[in-house]
């Protein structure tokens, strides 16, 4: 077993454990690699080891990517914060897109999805703790948005997304009681199945307050080099 197959099973083993805990399966939690900064020839390995997941937040480096392992069967998701001007690659490219905080946003990704393509599966973005620095929308917007998104004919609205201040641990239950209330009057409840939350450093509590999909960069592939980045 090579490095990047130790440390995959390394995460899965945590996941595995805190799901014993909390009496959960593992298999009610998502693996999602955010490769960012890594290369290639990184992710093509780490898809040998049997990862299929992988999440992006830079648009052109992710493209890249997206041309250069076009022979794998990866699902690519981005989950880097969406611009106006980049809806028409992420609508084009990817399978998944988190972070639209905006109906403008996901009208503009129903819109620019090519004829024959499945719908683009989304998740919003939201501002769980009131971080200044943070994207998303508030939770009290919430509740339009899912009503307004969920009639756009090209996008399947997921779930929501939570990026809380670190050690913040309080706000995944926030999230969890705002995503269960929103699945309650969702007009597609058998769509509603993604609670985004939980990265390198804290995937053990958000899976302990309900997160369906954690986002794990540096556990999977060591730290990221951001001077390789232009």
């Amino acid at each position: 077993m090579n490095l990047l197959q130790q440390q995959r099973q390394h995460v899965f083993n945590q996941i595995e454990q805190v799901c014993q805990r909390v009496n959960r399966t593992a298999a009610s939690v998502q693996l999602l690699a955010v490769s960012k900064t890594h290369p290639s020839s990184t992710l093509r390995e780490m898809y040998t080891a049997g990862q299929r997941s992988f999440g992006e937040n830079y648009l052109q480096e992710a493209l890249a990517k997206i041309d250069e392992l076009q022979d794998l069967e990866i699902e690519w998701h981005f989950i880097g914060h969406v611009q106006r001007n980049k809806t028409k690659h992420l609508a084009e490219k990817f399978d998944w897109v988190h972070g639209v905080d905006r109906f403008i946003i996901a009208e503009r990704l129903s819109n620019q999805r090519l004829e024959g393509q499945p719908p683009l599966n989304i998740c919003i973005q939201v501002n769980i703790d009131g971080q200044d620095s943070k994207d998303g929308c508030q939770p009290d917007e919430v509740a339009e948005l899912v009503q307004q998104i969920s009639q756009l004919p090209n996008v399947r609205l997921r779930g929501l997304m939570v990026i809380p201040a670190p050690e913040n641990h309080a706000a995944f239950a926030d999230a969890k009681i705002l995503f269960e209330q929103v699945q309650s009057q969702h007009v597609r409840p058998e769509d509603w199945d993604t609670l985004s939350m939980g990265m390198s450093a804290d995937l053990e509590a958000a899976i302990a307050a309900g997160s369906t999909m954690v986002r794990v960069g540096t556990a999977l592939f060591g730290e990221r080099d951001y001077s390789a980045k232009s």
